[in-house]
């Protein structure tokens, strides 16, 4: 590190110093030089005016070739003067004392000011900050929510305030959706609908709050809110992609896999690829439901063990394991396979709520299922509730399934469960 450091700051200094002296040190050449010139266009002029007069018969011979010899012999004495700079060329030239103090100078005067103002130490000792996020990165992350709650709380103060405010009843409904108040966010989304009846997002966003809050079941008023919305505006995404949750629980798949057409076509152009990835998926799970395929438990997959805490209490729990090939499919496929490893509610859409990504060549694949790791902050690992997990190698790169794929899924597992194991064993035909 002290190297690196020392290497770095030795190249900027030797690069500011070549910008400041270079101009002092070629001032005097660059003068010289252009003066120079100038004398001579001037005698070409007086030469190219002078055969002019002879051509045009205003000299002799005689005259003519008088005052070229007198002409050539003012500029040998003209350009032979520059050999001797003159008094400007002098004081250029005393621009290089000036040019050698600043050589010094700079490289003097950074040095102390760092070591007066600077830390050194800090280039071989990690700092008290440092060690402090190192070895206490858990203490941090409970200072950044504590954070947060102070600022949510504050805006909770300002909206008591100002009760009328719909927009910011709104907001603090979604902070509370962020930090998993599912109770709480559905009853400011509440105070929010009734102050903007119209808004077709904050109607598909308070329905989603109550089907996370009900266990993601969307029956009743969550699915009268959803209807609503899509009357307001029939393209809203998150509305129509609720409805097709809505009719895939029914089984009716030809009606989920067309609203989530629907939400597919109207995705927003900066929409992050992996939820159009995602949503490509849901509809061919729909498509392949509707044509009476189903998908398959492995036969090789182990069976999940009791459900052991990945944390303390109030902690995010997990679903972590390994992923591995069943030695009947070894040599298929290609090291640079992508490998998709996804939670799937199993009485829910088929969209994951939680994923992760690698390639076939890290088989056998370590994997971590968390909040962290969900696609969408509205659905969570830790709202879902009995999942199974899926490993998939697409060829194509993409999490849509696709004929030729190679799947594994396991045992129905529920968060907080630690060392299954999911072996890839069947190709999806």
């Amino acid at each position: 590190m002290t190297i690196i450091f020392w290497l770095i700051a030795s190249t900027m200094t030797v690069l500011v110093l070549g910008l400041l002296l270079w101009p002092l040190l070629s001032r005097t050449a660059v003068a010289a030089t252009g003066e120079q010139e100038k004398t001579l266009s001037i005698f070409r002029q007086q030469f190219a005016e002078l055969e002019q007069d002879r051509v045009n018969g205003v000299l002799t011979d005689e005259l003519y070739q008088q005052a070229r010899r007198e002409l050539e012999r003012r500029l040998l004495e003209e350009t032979g003067a520059t050999e001797t700079p003159p008094p400007m060329a002098r004081r250029q030239v005393s621009s290089r004392p000036v040019a050698f103090a600043l050589a010094i100078i700079v490289p003097t005067v950074s040095g102390l000011l760092y070591w007066e103002l600077g830390n050194p130490l800090a280039m071989t000792q990690p700092t008290a900050a440092s060690l402090s996020a190192q070895g206490n990165s858990e203490d941090a992350h409970s200072s950044s929510d504590e954070a947060l709650e102070a600022l949510v709380e504050r805006l909770k103060q300002k909206m008591e305030q100002n009760p009328n405010d719909g927009v910011g009843w709104a907001l603090l409904a979604r902070s509370y959706m962020g930090m998993g108040r599912y109770a709480d966010a559905a009853l400011v989304y509440e105070k929010a609908a009734k102050l903007i009846p119209e808004d077709a997002q904050l109607l598909a966003d308070y329905a989603d709050a109550l089907g996370v809050l009900h266990g993601r079941k969307l029956e009743g008023k969550p699915e009268v809110l959803i209807q609503q919305a899509l009357k307001i505006d029939p393209r809203n995404v998150k509305a129509l992609m609720l409805a097709g949750t809505v009719a895939f629980n029914r089984k009716n798949y030809a009606r989920a896999a067309k609203d989530w057409e629907q939400a597919r076509a109207n995705l927003p152009a900066d929409v992050d690829p992996e939820m159009t990835q995602q949503l490509m998926a849901a509809i061919a799970e729909a498509r392949s439901q509707l044509g009476g395929g189903q998908e398959t438990v492995s036969a090789y997959t182990e069976p999940a063990p009791p459900a052991q805490p990945t944390g303390p209490t109030g902690q995010p729990r997990a679903i972590s394991g390994t992923v591995t090939m069943a030695p009947s499919l070894a040599g298929k496929g290609s090291a640079t396979d992508t490998l998709f490893v996804f939670a799937r509610e199993m009485n829910g859409p088929p969209m994951p709520v939680s994923i992760v990504r690698a390639t076939k060549q890290d088989l056998p694949f370590t994997f971590r299922l968390d909040d962290s790791t969900s696609p969408m902050p509205s659905r969570k690992l830790s709202g879902a509730g009995t999942v199974v997990i899926v490993a998939r190698l697409s060829k194509s790169g993409q999490a849509m399934p696709q004929s030729g794929d190679l799947e594994g899924t396991s045992q129905p597992v529920k968060s907080g469960v630690d060392g299954i194991t999911v072996v890839i064993d069947h190709e999806r035909p």
